[in-house]
């Protein structure tokens, strides 16, 4: 059995854990990601880094404009939340949902995995403290799974059975973090504000930066990034 694995790669702490575990698990790692014109290009340099420090097999940067459409404060002009509590980030989808870009990202997976003879595909979503985005949950998953072994010619043909992992879907933050470091994982390397300074510093503020800080806190450990506020 193939022990290829496309992983979806940020350069966020999610992504990065995920990335972690599935190398520990044994996979040969082909790393995918994503300029789908985000306006925290930062993410971009530091899934580079990540992936050199990962030593994946192939480190792939697709670029698909997702910013041509709008409709997200990640792409577009659209401020970005700031200083929102637990209740508020729950309580809508927020502006920094970005249309389809989870099903356009494992899309691009997908296509990827089949070039590279991998039955196995990681992303990094978690459904426990997120904020509110429906291309998040377990259900929405296993539908694209289903998905990927209808529409490709490597399942079709009965040589690739596709499986999307989803390990942190469950965890915590805290518990994410926890699980990197018994990996060894130097979250320094990662980037996860959505609306960083000038020099690439996270914000604080942000619902990324809130809920990443909250994790360290419950962790008990100093997140290792400088932070602009």
């Amino acid at each position: 059995m193939s022990k290829n694995a496309v992983v979806l790669l940020s350069g966020g702490l999610d992504s990065t854990t995920t990335a972690a575990i599935a190398r520990a698990e044994g996979f040969r790692l082909h790393a995918l990601s994503v300029d789908y014109g985000q306006r925290h290009r930062f993410e971009l340099d530091a899934a580079r880094r990540v992936a050199a420090w990962l030593g994946v097999e192939r480190h792939v940067v697709c670029q698909t404009d997702l910013a041509t459409f709008g409709g997200s404060a990640l792409t577009g002009e659209i401020l970005v939340p700031r200083d929102r509590d637990e209740q508020a980030m729950s309580h809508d989808i927020p502006v920094t949902y970005v249309p389809a870009r989870n099903t356009v990202m494992l899309s691009l997976a997908l296509a990827m995995a089949e070039v590279s003879d991998a039955a196995d595909i990681f992303i990094g979503v978690n459904a426990v403290d997120y904020s509110g985005y429906p291309d998040c949950r377990g259900e929405y998953i296993a539908a694209f799974e289903r998905v990927a072994n209808l529409a490709t010619k490597a399942s079709v043909e009965g040589r690739l059975r596709y499986t999307i992992h989803t390990p942190l879907i469950e965890l915590t933050k805290a518990q994410i973090i926890r699980r990197g470091l018994e990996l060894g994982v130097d979250y320094g390397l990662t980037h996860t504000c959505y609306d960083p300074n000038e020099e690439g510093h996270p914000c604080g503020r942000c619902d990324a930066c809130r809920l990443r800080l909250r994790g360290f806190a419950e962790a008990g450990i100093e997140d290792p990034l400088p932070y602009a506020e």
